[in-house]
C-alpha cells in the first residue's frame, strides 16, 4: 500500500490506499450518481461543481453558535442540553453570515447526500477559503457508508479578519471511496446513530455517549 501525508490545520492526517481502494475520478462520480450509489439532492451541476475527483457542495442558511456569554463551559457529564446553549441563526437571501477570527459555527449544505453501503465520503475544504483561514470541518471529516442526510460542517475562522460566507456559495467538496465490500450495517441503520436523517445543523449529541462511558469504566 501507498501513505498519503495530507495536512489540515493543526492536524496530520495518515491515510493508506492500497491499488483497490482509492479515491473515486470524476468520471467514476458521474457513474456512481448515475446508477444511485451516491445520490445528491439537488441535482448537481458537473460544470461548476464537479473536479478531477471531488464535487463541491453549498453552504445553506442555517448556522448554530455557542451562547458562550451565558455559559462559562461545557461538561460532557452534565445534564446540560448542548442544543440549549446554541442558538439558531437563519441568514435572508443575498445577506452574509460572518464569521470572526477564533470563531466556531456548525452549518449545514444546501445538498442532500445519501450514500450506499459500499461507498465512503469525506469532506474536504476548498483551498480558497483556507487562504483566508475558514476551515470547515475540525475532525468529523468522514462520512459513513449508508450516510443518508445534510452534512453538517464545523466552520472556523484561524485567520485574523473576519470573513463573510453567503449562503449558496460552494464551500466544501466532497470525495468518495469505494470500501472493501458491502458494510454490515449502513450507519442510517446503524444502532445509536446520532445524526442519520440530519435535516439541519444538529448540536453535539455526546453527553449521554460520555456518560455510559466514564460509567462502565468506574
Amino acid at each position: 500500500p501507498s501513505v498519503v501525508l495530507r495536512y489540515s490545520p493543526h492536524i496530520y492526517h495518515i491515510y493508506c490506499y492500497t491499488s483497490n481502494h482509492m479515491l473515486l475520478s470524476d468520471r467514476d462520480i458521474k457513474k456512481a450518481i448515475a446508477k444511485g450509489r451516491i445520490k445528491i439532492t439537488p441535482k448537481p451541476n458537473f460544470k461548476k461543481q464537479l473536479g478531477s475527483c471531488s464535487i463541491d457542495f453549498h453552504l445553506g442558511n442555517r448556522f448554530r453558535v455557542f451562547k458562550h456569554s451565558t455559559h462559562p463551559f461545557i461538561d460532557l457529564m452534565s445534564d446540560v442540553d448542548v442544543a440549549s446553549i446554541m442558538e439558531e441563526v437563519v441568514i435572508p437571501k443575498g445577506k452574509p453570515f460572518i464569521l470572526q477570527p477564533g470563531d466556531f459555527a456548525i452549518a449545514t449544505t444546501v445538498e442532500r447526500l445519501k450514500l450506499a453501503s459500499d461507498i465512503a465520503g469525506r469532506i474536504e475544504g476548498r483551498s480558497s477559503l483556507g487562504r483566508l483561514g475558514i476551515i470547515v470541518h475540525s475532525t468529523a471529516g468522514l462520512f459513513d457508508p449508508g450516510w443518508d442526510g445534510k452534512p453538517t460542517m464545523e466552520l472556523g475562522n484561524l485567520g485574523v479578519m473576519p470573513v463573510t460566507l453567503y449562503p449558496g456559495m460552494r464551500i466544501c467538496a466532497f470525495t468518495f471511496e469505494e470500501v472493501s465490500s458491502k458494510v454490515e450495517v449502513p450507519y442510517s441503520k446503524k444502532k445509536g446513530a446520532k445524526y442519520a436523517g440530519a435535516k439541519n445543523a444538529d448540536a453535539s449529541k455526546l453527553g449521554k455517549e460520555v456518560k455510559q462511558e466514564v460509567k462502565k469504566g468506574k
